[in-house]
């Protein structure tokens, strides 16, 4: 099926390709008169290419991101202005040949497509200043609306083809293309088109001094910016690498990471990310020194990049002894492969003094996790391979453990349920000051997640997380006016629209505290909807994170059955109708008939304990 995508894809952008190929061609032809030119004109025609030729050769690059800035749309739309349409179509071809000449490698059809695409957009500028008044051979300052509509229409035309084969070739969206190309070019079109009216004044009395002045200039400008640009992509890197191991530092791997699992998420491609930690290197450390153990990290960091760069992950020194790793196109099972046969070969290869660690040889524990559509950030992403690198580590070290979120994983430092139940619950006693019901519609809910969680097969990771996730998802009303907390009747759109951000707000008050992290995709993404008609985002499905999922299902129910001041309460059985309407729209309906059935069973309980009830008071 996707073979079969890619070449209709294919099919679709040749077919693009032949037919503005055409169109250039045929411009070319129509509106060339192929008129004698003098033997001045025919100078002044290979004067005009080899000046694009040069400069061409030599472009400006501008950092952070190596554009560049050529010269010869600035040359085109000078001789545009000064020589008109048919010596301007001359020094085109002529500069199209000897650019085929010199760069015999690029395919011919790439030159023929260039060569057309400068065709229509010539063409089309010259026509816009000639029927805007402008005129060919004056220079008219004191009128220069000809003159920026030309440009314009030169700019334009180039961003719309250049953009419809990027939406053919890439099969990406309109907008997304256009503002990538936009961004990425606006100012280096701005410079060099307002650059042709800077070449229209030199030329205007000499035209060879003014040409070769121009040229001379922006040789020396793209030989002083080449300078300034590998100076800064020297400083750059500097600022991304390790300076111990040469490898990526923390700061940028993470910028790293983000841009791919993003790319996974939209191309639908795997993705996984490994973290290991050298055994017993402050063991190694107190045997040898700092400055051994210094030459240790770099001796396997030069290791584990040349067997990272042989499958093109991305590789970085992660802090201390820890090292990390991304694997691009990788699902878990291959990434436990390359890293258990990476963990052999470290085994196998000999570091000085290693004999003397437990082991007897180079070793280290690594923990490998997959990106899936519902993981919320790289930070998950990233503790996920910490908790099983250190399940490795409980393990008897040396191990490779691959993230399971059924298994349970003992990290260090954690700090008990109970107790971080009492820190949570103690942040969330601020609303009895505001908001009496949202504190006891937290607790509620937080007792719901307390049974739900044990129906569900979680791990003990997750189950804490649903559980303190429960307890403060609505922490950020603190930040919402009481006046719209408490009024009576439905929410105006204004007071609505401040409601709904009582989720970023919560997102912010529970990132200050680091040992919530886990909770932040609870807090922020508990209104979003299996249908994608929830907010903040719109999420869908399973990008929605799963234990999200669940606690939107709990928050709902309790919401339905429960006073507020805006709607009616609903009985357990309305609100078990309404679970099971909105099962697969509003909610994920994997979960509901399991939380209906606990509903159901705590109603049973509630019941028998109220007949125990009658029964000892009579």
């Amino acid at each position: 099926m996707r073979e079969m995508k890619m070449q209709i894809l294919k099919l679709t952008t040749n077919k693009y390709l032949s037919l503005v190929t055409i169109i250039g061609i045929v411009s070319f032809i129509t509106f060339n008169h192929f008129s004698l030119h003098s033997k001045y004109e025919w100078l002044i025609i290979f004067a005009l290419a080899g000046a694009i030729l040069i400069l061409n050769h030599y472009p400006i690059l501008l950092p952070p991101k190596g554009n560049s800035l050529s010269m010869d749309s600035s040359i085109f739309l000078a001789s545009l202005f000064l020589f008109g349409l048919d010596l301007t179509l001359g020094v085109l071809l002529i500069n199209s040949i000897l650019f085929a000449f010199t760069q015999r490698k690029i395919v011919w059809w790439k030159h023929v497509f260039n060569f057309s695409i400068y065709s229509i957009m010539i063409v089309s500028a010259y026509y816009t200043f000639i029927f805007t008044g402008g005129k060919i051979g004056f220079v008219q300052l004191n009128n220069s609306f000809p003159y920026l509509l030309s440009l314009s229409i030169y700019f334009a035309i180039n961003v719309l083809l250049i953009s419809v084969y990027f939406i053919i070739a890439a099969a990406e969206s309109l907008v997304t293309v256009f503002k990538g190309i936009i961004k990425e070019t606006i100012a280096t079109y701005i410079s060099s088109l307002m650059l042709s009216l800077v070449l229209v004044i030199l030329m205007n009395k000499e035209e060879i001094f003014g040409l070769t002045l121009f040229t001379c200039i922006a040789f020396l400008l793209s030989l002083a910016f080449k300078q300034h640009f590998h100076l800064f992509k020297e400083i750059s890197e500097k600022a991304n690498k390790d300076f111990l191991t040469g490898l990526n530092n923390h700061g940028y791997f993470k910028e790293i990471l983000e841009k791919e699992v993003t790319a996974a998420k939209e191309n639908d491609e795997p993705l996984s990310i490994a973290i290991l930690d050298i055994d017993d290197f402050k063991k190694y450390n107190d045997l040898y020194g700092h400055i051994q153990g210094d030459q240790l990290l770099q001796e396997f960091g030069a290791f584990l990049k040349s067997e990272a760069d042989k499958a093109n992950y991305i590789v970085a020194r992660y802090g201390g002894e820890e090292f990390a790793i991304a694997m691009p196109n990788t699902n878990r099972k291959a990434a436990y492969s390359f890293m258990n046969e990476l963990r052999k070969k470290a085994n196998d290869t000999y570091y000085s003094g290693v004999e003397r660690l437990p082991y007897g040889c180079f070793s280290f524990s690594c923990g490998i996790a997959e990106c899936e559509k519902e993981t919320y950030s790289i930070s998950e992403l990233l503790n996920k391979a910490d908790q099983a690198m250190y399940a490795g580590k409980n393990q008897g070290k040396n191990l490779v453990q691959i993230y399971n979120a059924n298994s349970q994983y003992t990290v260090q430092n954690s700090v008990c349920l109970e107790k971080e139940t009492e820190e949570a619950e103690y942040q969330l006693k601020i609303f009895l000051s505001k908001d009496v019901y949202t504190y006891r519609h937290s607790k509620r809910v937080y007792q719901y997640a307390v049974n739900f969680s044990r129906m569900l097969q979680l791990s003990d990771h997750e189950r804490k997380t649903l559980i303190l996730g429960a307890l403060v998802h609505d922490i950020g009303k603190i930040e919402i006016p009481r006046e719209i907390l408490t009024k009576k009747g439905k929410l105006d759109e204004h007071e609505w629209e401040m409601m709904k951000k009582h989720v970023t707000y919560g997102k912010e008050i529970v990132s200050t505290n680091k040992k919530l992290e886990d909770l932040i995709p609870l807090v922020e993404l508990h209104h979003e909807r299996y249908d994608g008609k929830g907010y903040p985002y719109g999420l869908a499905g399973k990008s929605i994170p799963k234990l999200a999922r669940i606690l939107c299902i709990m928050d709902s129910f309790d919401a339905m059955t429960t006073e507020r001041p805006y709607q009616k309460t609903k009985t357990f059985q309305e609100a078990i109708v309404e679970l099971r309407e909105c099962s697969g729209k509003q909610f994920d309906p994997q979960f509901i008939e399991p939380f209906i059935a606990m509903i159901k069973e705590l109603e049973d309980l509630g019941e028998e304990l109220e007949k125990e009830l009658v029964t000892v008071n009579s």
